[in-house]
């Protein structure tokens, strides 16, 4: 059966970037561009600073990893006091993807990754802006595990090099999703944290019902059904499913058909058809639905749609 992050990550038709390697020595302070994209970046060896416009800089060092769920321009540097350089210039984008600036005290692998705009909403309003895993969290050997393997692509280029990077890299974000649902993750935002689907994975009974709903998305779903899925009371389960998520579960349910049916519908697939496909037995009671959720009729949305994504076909 396939769990809800699966889905949610089929929906995202995730899109690497190309993974670029660092390396920095003496005094230096690198400033990247802001990026309509998520971005990780991972110390490999020595220590550095990272700079975001909206938190405290924040120190890493080797087995620290951090990431961006909306990029705006930050700094990486040996002291926060330096004033930076554009770190755009410094990579090597023609051939090796790498950056040298001075030596190589301080490595650093990064690479940034792009998502279907329809769906991106799913992950940025889930995710802190800025996530750090420590080096000490139970789950960095198993990121240390996938960056070893990708460092191991850059020391030694071979036909596929390339490849292999961006798909470590897109292991890599699933890892750090799991483990910032698992809370090994340190969410650096000052605001509090939003209730969302990812926290609510790692509870057994909550995520039993999460995957169960994205599984069968044209199941005829009530509160009952998914508390008998969850082993939980009808009442404690509602409860449950609301402070965890921030919705009640049939909400949940609607909100997930709607964010499937627009994705149908930008694929091609005629109305009607979505509508039987997301247990809608008219294709009114579809197109209603569908207009409380997205503030306009399915066939408003096709035309948005084929304006904001064209790019992405």
């Amino acid at each position: 059966m396939t769990d809800a992050l699966t889905s949610i990550f089929s929906l995202l038709d995730l899109r690497s970037a190309r993974c670029t390697r660092l390396e920095a020595a003496g005094a230096w302070s690198l400033r990247f561009p802001e990026k309509l994209a998520l971005k990780f970046a991972a110390v490999i060896q020595g220590e550095c600073w990272m700079l975001h416009p909206d938190h405290p800089p924040v120190q890493m060092a080797q087995g620290d990893v951090f990431l961006l769920s909306q990029t705006p321009a930050y700094v990486l540097a040996s002291d926060p006091q330096l004033p930076p350089e554009d770190g755009a210039k410094v990579i090597d984008w023609e051939s090796s993807d790498v950056g040298r600036y001075g030596g190589a005290d301080t490595v650093l692998l990064g690479g940034s990754f792009r998502v279907n705009p329809l769906h991106e909403h799913l992950l940025t309003e889930a995710l802190p802006h800025l996530m750090l895993l420590p080096r000490d969290a139970p789950a960095a050997s198993t990121l240390s595990r996938t960056l070893e393997i990708m460092e191991g692509e850059f020391r030694q280029i071979r036909m596929g090099s390339d490849l292999i990077r961006r798909h470590l890299a897109d292991m890599l974000l699933v890892q750090m999703l799991r483990a910032f649902a698992e809370r090994d993750v340190q969410g650096m935002d000052r605001r509090p944290p939003s209730r969302s689907w990812i926290g609510a994975l790692t509870d057994p009974r909550l995520g039993a019902a999460l995957d169960r709903i994205h599984a069968e998305p044209g199941r005829s779903w009530t509160v009952k059904a998914l508390s008998e899925v969850a082993g939980m009371s009808r009442t404690s389960f509602a409860e449950a499913f609301h402070v965890a998520i921030g919705q009640t579960p049939i909400d949940y349910v609607t909100r997930w058909r709607m964010q499937i049916g627009e994705d149908l519908i930008h694929q091609g697939l005629g109305i009607a058809d979505v509508a039987a496909t997301l247990g809608y037995g008219s294709q009114s009671a579809f197109g209603t639905a569908f207009k409380r959720i997205k503030g306009c009729s399915p066939k408003v949305a096709t035309r948005q749609s084929a304006r904001s994504t064209g790019e992405w076909k």
